[in-house]
């Protein structure tokens, strides 16, 4: 029985706390578990979609009889995709006593956090960063309920290689972990299979003003533009390539899987291709779950269900272990499984990462995404 709902915001960091007694601490208490990802700044619809997954996952769970017959107590962590702010975040959840964390969003956020989790003995399972250094680096805390670059890139590789034969490309990236990862995978597939970009060139995220680089991009004649980065410069980015007459097409990875990417395109991004797993909103392990979050007037699109995913797999380890000790979670979620989420089976390999990636691609018509057929 849910008794009671609170929301502290404070430096970076808030609580959701659902359940009663929210704070209190021992055996009897509540188990204190968060997500954390950009909740302000420029890529907050992502932070949006992380917070709306963990509040319907942990009163989903709550509701149940919670984990171990304790109620989860959930913290919000706003890192805005910075890295310093991730790691002040990280030490401050762990401060709190968190055993687990879904999160963080950004690649360059979750790499340095999860350096302080596995120090201060905190699980952590990201929904959506998806540079492979995040799990190749060996820490014993690190899992995702994405894929990774090396995989987004390769799918992304073979539909230019297959689709934009003979056309001039020019390869951007951000300087992140995340772009300037998958620009680099994108771009070994293409190569691998024979193409050479045209141009291959950063760009400063956070501007409003992109037309130099799309001068570059027009003197060189190009016909694709492959985004590795966000829907913030992506949408701006297209929108002043059309504005200067180019015939282009834009193609981006999963972070350009919101709604808001219209809202900064407008027109300009129809006919813009990216790669994102197979629409988890469809997908009949979701349904009921789907509606509950329509009922609220939420759409669970992009990270949501991710983001709920990795907090149903963390109670279901859990009851599994009958122990919420991260270490002896770290151990369960590799040896068990697979677990049983909203996007289906999930395992887990050595490293963390998922064993059977879904990257298709998705077009947008008329403002909104769907999966090209």
């Amino acid at each position: 029985m849910l008794t009671t709902r609170r929301l502290v915001l404070g430096a970076g960091l808030g609580t959701l706390a659902i359940g009663s007694d929210a704070f209190a601490q021992g055996a009897s208490g509540p188990i204190r578990i968060a997500t954390a990802g950009p909740m302000t700044g420029q890529y907050a619809a992502f932070g949006t979609q992380m917070r709306e997954g963990a509040t319907q996952a942990v009163t989903d769970i709550n509701a149940a009889g919670g984990v171990l017959g304790r109620q989860l107590a959930l913290e919000i962590g706003d890192d805005s995709c910075d890295p310093r702010q991730a790691v002040s975040v990280a030490n401050q959840l762990a401060g709190r006593r968190v055993v687990f964390v879904a999160g963080h969003f950004c690649s360059g956020s979750s790499i340095p956090a999860r350096d302080v989790y596995a120090e201060e003995g905190v699980l952590q399972m990201s929904p959506a960063s998806t540079n492979p250094r995040f799990t190749d680096e060996g820490k014993w805390n690190t899992f995702r309920t994405c894929g990774r670059d090396d995989q987004q890139g390769q799918v992304a590789g073979r539909y230019i290689l297959q689709n934009f034969a003979g056309k001039r490309v020019a390869i951007l990236h951000d300087n992140t972990a995340y772009g300037k990862g998958l620009a680099d995978e994108t771009k070994k597939a293409l190569n691998a299979g024979g193409m050479q970009e045209t141009m291959y060139a950063a760009y400063t995220p956070g501007e409003r003003d992109y037309s130099a680089i799309v001068s570059r991009m027009k003197a060189a004649n190009i016909d694709v533009i492959y985004l590795g980065g966000y829907h913030t410069e992506g949408g701006l980015i297209i929108r002043q390539a059309k504005e200067q007459g180019m015939n282009v097409t834009l193609i981006g990875g999963d972070a350009l899987v919101t709604n808001e990417f219209w809202q900064i395109s407008g027109a300009a991004g129809e006919g813009t291709l990216m790669t994102f797993s197979s629409d988890p909103r469809k997908r009949p392990t979701a349904a009921e779950v789907v509606q509950r979050f329509r009922a609220r007037n939420v759409d669970p699109e992009g990270y949501v269900l991710y983001t709920y995913a990795a907090i149903q797999i963390f109670a279901d380890a859990a009851k599994k272990a009958n122990s919420v000790d991260p270490r002896r979670l770290a151990q369960v979620l590799k040896s068990d499984g697979p677990w049983q989420t909203v996007l289906g089976p999930i395992s887990f390999d050595a490293k963390g990462d998922v064993t059977v990636p879904d990257y298709v691609f998705y077009i947008w018509r008329n403002g909104a995404y769907a999966e090209l057929s």
